[in-house]
């Protein structure tokens, strides 16, 4: 789908920073694209863009209001739908990643069928894909992994992808969920996919490709937690990874929406090693990623060092610092780029 630019981010009422990470990784990722937000009373998240209304945004040009949060279930919440109504009266059309359809909510419906204005669905694909087989293709990928859902897994991806590509590596980052999708204008959103065919959805998304070639994915959830395993599960099956890296947040105790403590980073390796080795036996670590937002510079340094030595993995916060020693890891164990 094409989803016609500038934006207007709707961050809605929602309490927490996590809860905008739609809007955040679109402001960071594509800040060209987005003329501002747009938040109720009570929204404890901020982006950092100019807040405006509906009216305003209009005369900035805007021509989408994007329903850029991500909350547990994928829900519409009541007191957004009189928000979502005033943009499609002003023209505007109207794009989203939540699990409920824009057009299964009536008022939603009937006033964008007579303003003529488009909704969007980013998370539901039209497409219907098979069973995963786990059939060995040519060409080389790459799965971020995480100790809990929402650590910096899309963000890595994304920096691994520039980063790689600054090498003469051919590599394209590929979209998992929603945010990435708006980011990249394409991917498959996996949670919304029947249990089923994640893997072969994932096998799509990461078809056959030349030798030198590498697909970096971004990955969702993690193998440890109780709510999002299975998509998880199914993606590193059907991505085949050779290579994959950790993401974690060092200040979380418990898993996001659960009391579920987080695994070490040394379980989340074994585990996703073990798991990976049934598509691709040569499965292998490559870094750890760490979101150090909530540490001091000089206390994200000592902390990456151990982690470093610790593991022998390259350990880097690729937004804050450099992603380049785990580039470096990928040239001594795969080869330099063509």
């Amino acid at each position: 789908m094409e989803l016609e630019r500038p934006y207007l981010l709707f961050l809605g009422d929602v309490h927490d920073q996590l809860a905008a990470k739609v809007a955040d990784g679109l402001y960071y990722w594509r800040p060209e694209w987005c003329v501002g937000q747009f938040r109720l009373p009570g929204c404890q998240a901020d982006v950092g863009a100019p807040d405006l209304t509906i009216g305003q945004a209009r005369e900035k040009g805007a021509k989408t209001l994007v329903v850029a949060v991500a909350n547990a279930g994928g829900f519409l919440a009541p007191t957004w739908i009189p928000v979502i109504i005033e943009a499609i009266n002003a023209g505007m059309h109207i794009a989203s990643g939540l699990h409920v359809r824009l057009g299964s909510v009536p008022e939603i419906a009937e006033a964008a069928r007579a303003k003529g204005v488009n909704l969007h669905d980013v998370r539901h694909s039209d497409r219907t894909f098979a069973t995963g087989k786990g059939a060995v293709r040519a060409g080389r990928r790459l799965l971020t992994v995480g100790t809990d859902c929402s650590v910096g897994k899309k963000y890595t991806a994304l920096s691994l992808e520039r980063a790689m590509r600054g090498r003469g590596f051919k590599a394209d980052f590929l979209a998992t969920g929603q945010t990435g999708i708006f980011i990249s204008g394409r991917g498959i959103a996996m949670d919304a996919v029947v249990g089923d065919f994640i893997s072969g959805a994932a096998e799509w998304l990461t078809p056959s490709a030349d030798p030198d070639h590498w697909d970096v994915v971004e990955g969702q959830g993690s193998l440890f937690h109780p709510s999002f395993a299975a998509v998880t599960l199914g993606l590193l099956h059907g991505v085949q990874p050779d290579a994959f890296v950790v993401c974690h947040e060092p200040t979380r105790r418990n898993m996001r929406g659960v009391t579920a403590p987080i695994p070490s980073i040394s379980d989340v390796i074994h585990l996703v090693t073990v798991m990976g080795r049934v598509t691709n036996p040569a499965i292998r670590c490559v870094g750890l990623s760490v979101n150090t937002q909530h540490l001091e510079e000089k206390e994200a340094l000592t902390y990456l060092r151990r982690l470093t030595n610790e593991h022998n993995l390259p350990a880097i916060d690729p937004v804050r610092f450099s992603s380049d020693p785990i580039v470096d890891r990928i040239e001594r164990e795969f080869g330099e780029a063509a």
